[in-house]
């Protein structure tokens, strides 16, 4: 019995999800003519109280249309080191949007609104780019799963109007956060100008995602979706996948929350392991002992039948989800008790 715990996007469609998959209407949806997609981006709009959401293969792609509606080449945007548009997206923002990234050293993937305010570049200083978005993250991969202080983001909206700066979130696990810190959508549908979502990780559908956003700012991002290569005609069966996991995966959420917190409890006794991040979600980021040789605590994982993913720098992660079963976690504990 494999245990593999690399990513939260491992996961495959249950019988239920198949099920819906196969018997879901469908139509074209370069046509706008595809009932089950449709329905499902004006429920997501809806949850949200956005006036419209448009469905991506990716998230990375649906990230990279809100960049470029916010932004013009030569300009910047304002991010945290650890952002995934800036270290998991192959370069994208200076591809596809000719922008650059004015990254802020924040804490777990989360900056300040005095962060964000210091970073932004003087309108009038012409030697510098033009800063004209701000990106956050929730949760933050890279920061092990945390969640945004919901306070401090209003903070930096507000900051954002100061200074007429548009504000996306990539919320690829926003689900999760959701879930753990016992918020809305709407909450957060007020705020971002942008917002992505995703159903194939947490939720555990087998692709998607969606890009939220009012009415002309969507209008564009349809043209920069075809731009990119993101029509796609019969996917009815891709948004009955995505409904079926909000409506029978979002509030199961909780478990894979609290298998990560069984875990680092676990790594925290051992004695191969130096130091276990903050728990919050469905991640676990855990540092090793110098003097213990990652590659041999891998192996010994591997020996197990255990996949981790190595994040370098001497980071080692794990991601609950939804194929992650009861009998593996008691395994996995078991396992771990002894490296």
């Amino acid at each position: 019995m494999q245990i593999d715990l690399r990513s939260d996007t491992l996961t495959r469609p249950s019988k239920g999800m198949l099920d819906a998959m196969m018997t879901a209407k469908v139509g074209d949806d370069v046509y706008a003519e595809d009932p089950t997609m449709n329905a499902l981006e004006a429920r997501v709009a809806s949850l949200f109280g956005k006036s419209k959401a448009l469905f991506f293969p990716s998230g990375t792609m649906a990230n990279q249309t809100a960049i470029k509606l916010h932004t013009q080449p030569g300009e910047q945007l304002i991010c945290d080191k650890y952002a995934h548009v800036y270290n998991y997206e192959g370069g994208g923002v200076s591809f596809n949007s000719g922008v650059s990234c004015q990254l802020v050293d924040g804490h777990r993937g989360m900056m300040t609104a005095s962060q964000v305010e210091a970073a932004i570049n003087p309108p009038d200083f012409y030697h510098s780019p033009l800063t004209s978005l701000v990106t956050l993250e929730n949760t933050t991969n890279k920061g092990g799963g945390a969640c945004w202080d919901y306070k401090e983001i209003l903070k930096i909206r507000t900051v954002c109007d100061a200074h007429d700066l548009g504000l996306h979130l990539d919320g690829a696990r926003l689900w999760n956060a959701l879930v753990a810190k016992s918020e809305t959508a709407l909450q957060y549908g007020e705020i971002f100008d942008t917002i992505s979502v995703c159903f194939s990780k947490g939720l555990g559908a087998p692709v998607g995602s969606m890009l939220l956003g009012d009415e002309a700012l969507m209008n564009k991002a349809l043209r920069i979706r075809k731009m990119l290569g993101g029509g796609m005609r019969q996917i009815g069966s891709l948004a009955a996948a995505a409904s079926y996991a909000l409506d029978h995966h979002y509030d199961r959420l909780i478990e894979d929350h609290q298998k990560a917190q069984d875990i680092a409890a676990v790594l925290q006794q051992s004695e191969a392991v130096l130091s276990v991040e903050p728990v919050e979600t469905n991640i676990v980021i855990f540092k090793l002992n110098p003097e213990i040789p990652e590659a041999l605590f891998l192996d010994n994982l591997k020996a197990h039948d255990v996949l981790v993913s190595d994040m370098g720098s001497g980071k080692l992660r794990m991601v609950t989800h939804l194929d992650y079963t009861e009998a593996m976690h008691v395994n996995l504990l078991e396992i771990l008790s002894k490296a």
